[in-house]
């Protein structure tokens, strides 16, 4: 295995093992939510290349309890990446509530942002690397998805170089998240 790859899960369980070691602190009495991350799919808007867009990996999600619309939450997950290689990453978010309602198992829509570090192999050879993106989330008290959106120019301002693919106009992402500890509301 690669040096820098065991850099990148090394970060991810450090970071992996925090985000439990909070959620063990957190009251149960709080509602916080615990999700576990199934990351899916890509689409690489305008691509003139093939690019991997099964996505497929694991990861962790905690959303802090709050009496306000803002949701922080922390995440972390690996995933194989647009270029199928392993993709690491882990961070924190702040999601505005935009839309809830007690129909549907407590639908909610939350748009919000997300700042990290990953590892990638073809960014700095594997070591992390700051990264934030707007992100929006559907779902209710029992699973969701996640879309984030990845402008070509943020990868391009951020790499400070042109992107592999001149037609690519951006990326979405989607990942599935299941309640672990899902948030029962008082009827």
């Amino acid at each position: 295995m690669h040096l820098a790859s065991d850099v990148g899960m090394k970060l991810l369980s450090v970071v992996a093992l925090m985000l439990l070691d909070l959620i063990a602190s957190v009251s149960s009495a709080e509602a916080s939510e615990l999700s576990a991350i199934f990351n899916g799919k890509s689409f690489h808007l305008g691509a003139s290349q093939d690019w991997n867009e099964a996505n497929y990996g694991l990861g962790l999600e905690y959303e802090f309890a709050s009496k306000s619309r803002w949701r922080p939450r922390l995440m972390a997950n690996g995933f194989r990446d647009s270029n199928d290689k392993m993709s690491y990453m882990a961070g924190g978010g702040l999601h505005r509530n935009l839309f809830a309602t007690k129909r549907m198992g407590d639908f909610y829509v939350d748009a919000g942002i997300n700042a990290f570090l990953m590892t990638r192999r073809d960014v700095n050879d594997n070591r992390p690397f700051p990264g934030v993106l707007p992100s929006l989330t559907v779902g209710n008290r029992y699973a969701g998805l996640n879309l984030t959106y990845l402008p070509t120019q943020a990868v391009e301002k951020l790499l400070e170089a042109q992107m592999q693919d001149d037609s690519l106009s951006g990326i979405i992402f989607l990942q599935f998240k299941v309640n672990i500890s899902p948030r029962f509301t008082a009827d």
